[in-house]
């Protein structure tokens, strides 16, 4: 291991149980959904007033509001319900929690975090820094999402986390979400449906349109071809998961950062939101971002996705376009790189590259600028989050696996103007498992989605064997001097 002056903040995020939400538990069988729905027709509403009651003394200390959730998941299976009369408020709700079942976002894991500046530095003292660390949750089913904490690094690196909150909700889905033209076309290209269906539906749509205008322009074609091919109908249906798989979300400014939670929502990720990878984008006219790459997961396939957001309460998640949007471990840099936007990739699942585009969302023409050098790191390389800005050059912290399949964290820098030329990269790794970090779901395992510098120190938040969250630190410069003695 290095031997740079590390320092290990007391600060251990382990997962827990008891932070849950509620989410929809519908059988996909109809005969059973009708059954339970006739139970609860057959009770008196003396008997649903009294179960209603029951229901509520369970839980609604362990949520903020439990009636909205129960409400909705009753729509789901509204059509469902076999009688004209119409229905009490109370026996809506009960149906609607016979259908509902609460899920611990991080009963199994709190880990492979990233950390950028928070957007509202108001009331932080002179020198300190208030931030935001996202974190990947791991529930029943491996189904990942993503948390967020806060907290304030001091002007002497002293890192104190806000108090989290006992509760959490979900986002609202925006129902007419807006998306644009060029890159949604592009994608339905790249899927191979470049035919006159697709033509059809587009080609009288704005530069930037809505869910409603693409559902019109659907309705149309379908009315003027009642008759519709194979190849149209896999069309119109690729054209429903392209919208589906790109949406907007939307939290309530009364909720605690802590509250927030990003949970799948499109088929694509339905297995999961894996390691988020956030970074503070700035662009050439001073507008600030945050950016987050993610590998959507659906139990059989993987999907770089993008999420965007400026304040942490409306987030716009996006498909990415581009014959070298493939594997893991995408990682967009922090400005724009001579006009042209910059990202990380490891298309072969071995060896580090990067690319650069014109539109942050299509990627192709990866270059390959690392492959594994040193015994830690021979299996394969990756990196862990996006590039930092130094003077010196880009600081990329990297992870390598090894033998035993043990992943260590190192360093390179990349040439500022050039990041496809490396400067120094570290030879031995900048931190290994040791102790008790090498026991979890995954054993032997430092790894880290995002790091920042503040103060001259680099804040190197990071997970330990998949199972929890630390924090480590150390000056900037000696790790920089390291690695420009590396490559001298």
């Amino acid at each position: 291991m290095s031997s740079l002056a590390i320092h290990r903040h007391q600060i251990i995020l382990v997962p827990e149980s008891t932070r849950v939400i509620i989410r929809p538990f519908i059988p996909s069988c109809p005969q059973r959904l009708a059954s339970i729905i006739g139970r609860a027709l057959a009770l008196s509403d003396t008997e649903v007033e009294s179960e209603l009651a029951a229901v509520h003394a369970d839980f609604d200390e362990r949520h903020l509001d439990i009636e909205p959730v129960l409400m909705s998941h009753f729509e789901k299976v509204q059509a469902a319900v076999f009688t004209q009369r119409p229905l009490t408020r109370s026996r809506q709700l009960l149906i609607g929690a016979l259908f509902s079942g609460e899920y611990a976002l991080e009963a199994a894991a709190l880990f492979n975090p990233s950390i950028v500046p928070h957007p509202d530095q108001s009331d932080v003292p002179p020198g300190a820094l208030r931030f935001i660390m996202s974190l990947r949750a791991t529930g029943e089913g491996h189904i990942s999402s993503i948390e967020f904490r806060d907290g304030i690094i001091s002007p002497h690196g002293e890192i104190e986390l806000a108090p989290v909150s006992r509760f959490v909700s979900l986002p609202e889905v925006l129902p007419n979400p807006s998306y644009r033209h060029q890159p949604f076309l592009i994608k339905l290209h790249e899927m191979g449906f470049s035919n006159e269906c697709t033509a059809s539906v587009m080609d009288s749509l704005a530069t930037e349109f809505t869910r409603s205008d693409l559902s019109f322009r659907v309705a149309t074609f379908r009315r003027e071809n009642l008759s519709p091919t194979h190849e149209t109908q896999l069309t119109l249906e690729c054209i429903q998961w392209l919208a589906d798989s790109n949406y907007e979300l939307r939290f309530s400014s009364k909720l605690a950062l802590s509250e927030r939670i990003l949970f799948p929502v499109s088929n694509n990720e339905s297995n999961g939101i894996e390691d988020a990878r956030f970074v503070r984008f700035v662009d050439d006219d001073g507008t600030v971002t945050y950016c987050a790459t993610y590998t959507a997961y659906n139990g059989r396939e993987i999907l770089p996705q993008l999420i965007e957001t400026r304040d942490f309460l409306h987030f716009r998640v996006l498909t990415l376009n581009g014959s070298a949007v493939q594997n893991k471990g995408m990682a967009l840099f922090p400005r724009r790189i001579q006009g042209r936007y910059a990202m990380l990739s490891r298309q072969d699942d071995e060896n580090l590259f990067v690319m650069f585009s014109d539109n942050p969302h299509y990627w192709s023409d990866p270059h390959l600028i690392l492959r594994p050098a040193e015994t830690w790191e021979s299996v394969k390389i990756g990196n862990c989050g996006s590039p930092i800005e130094t003077e010196a050059g880009w600081l990329v912290i990297t992870h390598g696996v090894g033998p035993m399949r043990k992943y260590c964290i190192g360093a390179v820098l990349l040439d500022l103007e050039d990041p496809t030329r490396v400067i120094g990269r570290l030879r031995v790794p900048l931190l290994c498992p040791v102790g008790v970090e090498r026991e979890g779901y995954v054993p032997n395992v430092v790894y880290s989605c995002g790091s920042l510098i503040h103060n001259g120190q680099l804040i190197l938040p990071y997970a330990m064997s998949d199972k929890a969250t630390a924090i480590v630190s150390l000056p900037i410069a000696d790790l920089i001097a390291v690695l420009t003695e590396s490559e001298e």
